[in-house]
């Protein structure tokens, strides 16, 4: 896909990966829509990242936990840059949830966020999407869409679920609008963690390192680029998840 001058919008782009993402489509002479919920002051940095790596951007708040949001983002997206070509899902939370405190209001705000929200994002994106030649959604899912982490579990189902939902979206939107998604391992520490836990996941890692945002900014711009390629997931971990 040329990417030049095309419109994308990325969701979640005010901090870590989803800004990354954003720039680097910046990077390729896109117009991109910087969405954000809370954090203003980040999307308004990210906004000067991809002004100076050679994009333009506009910025478009919402809190997709809510029903209505994801629509309404995609018309604000839309009317700003006059169209809309790629849809980047990218916010998401990760909560940590142990089996037995985990509540039925922490559930439902990760599934909002991490599941619900792509799947009516790309239902709002799609007839846009399919209107521009090579439209395309990437999905950010995670490792945790292929592995069990005890104390994840409502965050690794959600990964799970972007997955299948990449699968069949791939199917329901061909041949007009592509569909892929990329799984990252550790580009970034969850927040919170320790020097300790990085070391532990840098030593059982094959690559026996971490990656970075820009590994998974790498992988986006593949699949954009990658005009035969939907359905797929591009794992992104250092090989993490044939480590055994």
């Amino acid at each position: 896909m040329q990417l030049r001058g095309r419109a994308a919008l990325v969701t979640g782009a005010g901090r870590r990966v989803g800004r990354a993402i954003a720039v680097g489509l910046g990077g390729r002479g896109m117009r991109v829509a910087v969405h954000y919920h809370g954090s203003a002051d980040g999307a308004a940095e990210t906004a000067r990242l991809i002004a100076e790596a050679g994009g333009e951007a506009v910025l478009v708040q919402a809190d997709l936990s809510g029903a209505a949001a994801p629509a309404a983002l995609v018309a604000d997206a839309a009317r700003q840059l006059g169209g809309l070509d790629v849809l980047v899902n990218s916010a998401a939370v990760m909560d940590r949830t142990p089996f037995g405190e985990t509540s039925a209001e922490q559930w439902d705000r990760i599934f909002a966020l991490n599941l619900r929200a792509p799947y009516f994002l790309a239902q709002a994106a799609a007839p846009l999407l399919a209107a521009a030649p090579g439209g395309a959604i990437v999905n950010i899912a995670d490792l945790a869409s292929f592995e069990t982490w005890p104390d994840y579990i409502p965050h690794g189902l959600s990964k799970h679920g972007v997955v299948r939902l990449t699968e069949s979206l791939a199917r329901v939107l061909a041949p007009g609008v592509r569909v892929n998604a990329v799984a990252p391992g550790t580009v970034l520490l969850p927040e919170g963690w320790t020097d300790a836990d990085a070391e532990r996941l840098r030593q059982t890692t094959p690559l026996q390192r971490h990656g970075s945002p820009d590994d998974v900014v790498q992988a986006v711009l593949y699949l954009l680029d990658a005009d035969f390629v939907t359905g797929e997931t591009i794992v992104v971990d250092g090989g993490r998840r044939v480590r055994r």
